[in-house]
């Protein structure tokens, strides 16, 4: 039924920001723009009859399933801006579609946009993560009073909508992907301002209530502006910053004396109880401790009266794929046996806390501090990492290190 609602026709346009009209459901191809050539290097004169050049076109679609769209391909616009983070990484949101977990039947059905240079074979120049949903579950803000206020004053559906984030994930990052390599840094940012505008061209095309982007860069604001029909809410997280910290006990040194004497008190919480903590990386992973960790997360879930989003299917995948990108935590009993456990993903220069969960039957007070944020900080610190981002939410991490930090929760064109 989400399907049902894009709309098919065909058009193209020449010049900056064209409409997008698209052709199948759910894929459009359309001429988004054309790109100015490099400008040559000031030491390499005879280069400057390049700079005469007409503007090339572009070409933008959408496609189904990020398996149409080249793994290196992919990775190396998401890799663009010099920073790897996991979760807009092909590996990532392929585990998410093939698991099933982020699918049509999910309420998420996969339309990415793809920018590249005009023909079959054109290169790929940027990409989007994007999704038509069917709801507003597993973005980790919530809209329901917008949703109640646009029926009430346009007597329409506010589903289906388009959405460009990470499914079930918030974490902060980019969410407009443009290669560097062979770019020069005007020509990535005319590519970042074209897949801005198009896709609200394509909001617009597809006749969704509205196109919203969430936890997406500071950096991306620029692009994201008011003039491109824009508008911004800023959520606020609690991240960790490295200070150059050597050993955990270096930063516990920078706190007051009684936050030091509580998070030591804290950390003695597992030892007291006969429990062992240990980190390992998924390509050390066997498939029955992915079984284990998704009983601990179906645990949590139930406790919560919450919905597990994610399936066994794709902690499976993720672990395979990513290898020493996942980091997880194991807690284990005197006997050997796994009774906690949290999962971590690595970036180049940040740890990401996503999902904790326990047996059924483990109470044991201050675990989940010790598990989910410092056995984060005290990898983040041996990696060498410059942050710790745990998740939405969560006033009591200042207690334990963590500090407020303004987070783009959602910026909407409507």
């Amino acid at each position: 039924q989400i399907a049902d609602m894009v709309v098919a026709s065909t058009s193209k346009c020449d010049g900056g920001g064209g409409i997008a009209r698209g052709y199948g459901r759910p894929a459009i191809a359309v001429i988004v723009g054309t790109l100015r050539p490099r400008r040559p290097l000031p030491n390499k004169p005879k280069l400057h009859r390049c700079a005469c050049q007409p503007r090339e076109k572009l070409e933008l679609k959408t496609v189904s399933s990020i398996s149409q769209v080249d793994r290196r391909l992919w990775n190396e616009c998401a890799k663009g801006n010099g920073v790897f983070n996991p979760f807009v990484s092909w590996e990532f949101l392929s585990a998410m579609e093939e698991s099933g977990s982020a699918s049509r039947d999910a309420g998420w059905l996969p339309c990415h946009a793809v920018l590249s240079r005009e023909g079959e074979e054109g290169e790929v120049l940027g990409v989007a993560p994007l999704y038509i949903k069917g709801h507003s579950y597993g973005e980790y803000v919530f809209d329901h009073s917008w949703a109640n206020a646009y029926g009430r004053l346009t007597r329409k559906n506010y589903y289906p909508k388009l959405q460009s984030c990470v499914p079930f994930s918030p974490v902060t990052g980019s969410r407009l992907l443009a290669k560097s390599a062979g770019l020069g840094d005007q020509q990535r940012n005319e590519v970042l301002g074209m897949m801005a505008g198009s896709l609200v061209a394509i909001a617009d095309e597809m006749k969704v209530s509205s196109l919203h982007v969430t936890f997406n860069s500071k950096e991306e604001l620029a692009h994201f502006s008011r003039e491109r029909g824009y508008l911004t809410r800023t959520g606020i997280q609690y991240h960790w910053q490295n200070n150059g910290y050597d050993t955990f006990n270096d930063f516990l040194m920078e706190l007051r004396q009684s936050k030091r004497k509580s998070i030591r008190q804290e950390r003695k919480c597992a030892e007291k109880n006969g429990l062992r903590v240990y980190r390992t990386y998924g390509s050390e992973m066997l498939p029955s401790d992915w079984d284990e960790f998704y009983r601990f997360y179906i645990n949590t879930c139930n406790k919560k009266w919450g919905e597990a989003y994610l399936n066994r299917e794709f902690f499976h995948r993720m672990g395979e794929a990513m290898g020493d990108k996942v980091l997880v935590v194991f807690v284990e009993d005197a006997f050997g046996k796994k009774v906690a456990g949290a999962l971590n993903l690595v970036g180049s220069d940040t740890l990401f806390g996503r999902n904790w969960g326990c047996a059924a039957d483990l109470n044991v007070k201050n675990l989940h501090f010790e598990v989910c944020y410092y056995q984060a900080l005290e990898a983040a610190i041996e990696l060498g990492l410059k942050r710790v981002e745990a998740g939405a939410q969560g006033e009591h991490k200042i207690q334990r290190g963590y500090r407020e930090c303004g987070a783009p929760g959602r910026i909407g064109a409507n």
